[in-house]
């Protein structure tokens, strides 16, 4: 027999107490309004458990009554892995777990607790003379746990890899309350199956991170930052071959931009000044990290052969601080800026790097002869292939109009030229509750099937996260 709301609500505080237990639908808002306001589900409660054992007795309660969990860390993710699809779930929030629990930047591992915000992560670890690579354009309110359960990228994936890589062992709680105590600083273990990457990306729903062990790396010296002129997508692929082979690992961004979104920056006020050179189509945002004891200009010396075979037309470096933020504020307000003109198609995609070019051009021709009018705005993580290949309606259309004619069919279009080049309808974001129908559609079967078999040994009851990322 299912639990009424007030049955939940006592049981709940009587774990957690009643300051951690929030069952006002008017004071839920926090944790429901995710960033793209697609998804409108309330939930029975939200609890907010104040450590690793309430964690745990939640979970044992949950189990025992079956009772969905939606884990949730900072409610930054962009696909509803972190809010209520029925809205009869609890929503266990881990923002009270906010402990850096240990720095040994010499052996390079932190611990820190699932709600740990990575902006205050960074600062931890950079208090101690080290670095933790994994920079996202909502560093400021995602925390540890929502970053690993959705094995997020960021900028830095070219250099040091995404979540799951930078993570060495996590500490988890499945889903009838037990402990999964793996947290460890070694870089081998070869003791059977690596279950850290089973929990890391698996959006809540095979157990709930708690705290992990995280890599760390020297803190650099400084950045050498420029954003160059390219003519097109074949240009800069080229560019970013020559940036490998001239400075090696310590290329650790490249990104490319089109004009279009400088052009909506600027119009909208959101840059106080232009950061590129000059116009171009297109534009490559570049940085390199200098380490102690390396002489700067590695930068300048590669764009000085970039210029020579005529790879780019212009270019312009950042001399100081401000000038390196005012270029990461133009590509990290991409996403931002499309909601200032209106409607907006998006796609996390990634393909193989040398199919990038044929990503965007195959993509955008195919959307504009299907969508007269329409805008793309493709722009991201070339070096890595994950382009967030979005589009804009055209000017002066109607948003809920443009949006119920078009939106479905141009996801079709972009995820036929993927799937065709190779790549994943989800490269960084994850499945959640928006993209379970099409991984069943284009996920391997015999993989899925082993997925329901990870997800029916470790939760035969389904609670955890109950309808995302499997449906």
């Amino acid at each position: 027999m299912s639990l009424t709301a007030t049955q939940i609500r006592d049981a709940l505080i009587e774990i957690v107490g009643s300051d951690g237990v929030v069952t006002d639908t008017d004071k839920m808002g926090a944790w429901l309004n995710e960033p793209r306001k697609r998804f409108h589900q309330t939930a029975a409660a939200v609890v907010t458990p104040p450590s690793v054992e309430a964690v745990q007795n939640v979970m044992a309660w949950a189990n025992e009554n079956h009772i969905g969990i939606v884990p949730q860390g900072g409610n930054t993710g962009l696909v509803g892995a972190q809010v209520p699809l029925s809205g009869q779930e609890v929503i266990l929030s881990l923002h009270k777990l906010d402990r850096i629990r240990s720095i040994d930047a010499g052996a390079g591992v932190m611990t820190a607790e699932a709600g740990v915000i990575l902006e205050n992560a960074h600062k931890a670890a950079e208090a101690e003379g080290a670095m933790f690579p994994l920079w996202l354009a909502s560093q400021g309110s995602a925390r540890i746990g929502g970053v690993l359960s959705s094995n997020a990228g960021g900028v830095n994936v070219l250099a040091y890899g995404n979540a799951r890589e930078l993570t060495m062992g996590v500490e988890a709680i499945l889903a009838d309350g037990r402990l999964y105590q793996g947290l460890n600083a070694l870089k081998k273990d070869n003791t059977g199956y690596d279950l850290k990457d089973l929990l890391v990306g698996a959006e809540g729903t095979l157990g709930i991170i708690t705290a992990a062990s995280l890599k760390l790396y020297p803190l650099p010296q400084d950045y050498e930052t420029a954003i160059v002129n390219v003519a097109s997508p074949e240009t800069a692929l080229e560019l970013f071959q020559l940036m490998r082979e001239r400075v090696g690992s310590r290329l650790n961004a490249f990104e490319l931009i089109p004009w279009i979104g400088l052009d909506i920056q600027l119009r909208h006020g959101m840059l106080d000044k232009d950061p590129t050179a000059s116009a171009s189509p297109w534009y490559a945002l570049i940085e390199l990290t200098r380490m102690a004891g390396t002489e700067p200009g590695a930068l300048q010396a590669a764009l000085e052969v970039a210029f020579d075979k005529t790879l780019i037309s212009d270019a312009v470096m950042a001399e100081a601080l401000v000038d390196r933020t005012r270029m990461w504020a133009f590509r990290e307000q991409m996403s931002e800026c499309q909601s200032r003109e209106g409607a907006s198609i998006k796609h996390d995609v990634s393909v193989p790097v040398a199919a990038v070019p044929a990503l965007i051009a195959e993509g955008s021709a195919a959307a504009e002869k299907f969508a007269p009018g329409i805008r793309p705005v493709p722009f991201g993580h070339m070096g890595d292939g994950n382009i967030h290949f979005n589009f804009s309606m055209p000017v002066g259309a109607d948003p809920k109009a443009f949006m119920a004619e078009y939106d479905e069919a141009v996801h079709e279009i972009i995820y036929e030229v993927v799937l065709k080049l190779g790549g994943s309808v989800s490269a960084e974001h994850g499945i959640g509750q928006l993209k379970t129908e099409l991984l069943r559609q284009v996920k391997d079967p015999v993989a899925l099937e082993m997925m329901r078999a990870i997800k029916s040994a470790l939760d035969p009851k389904g609670i955890l996260n109950p309808g995302k990322l499997l449906g």
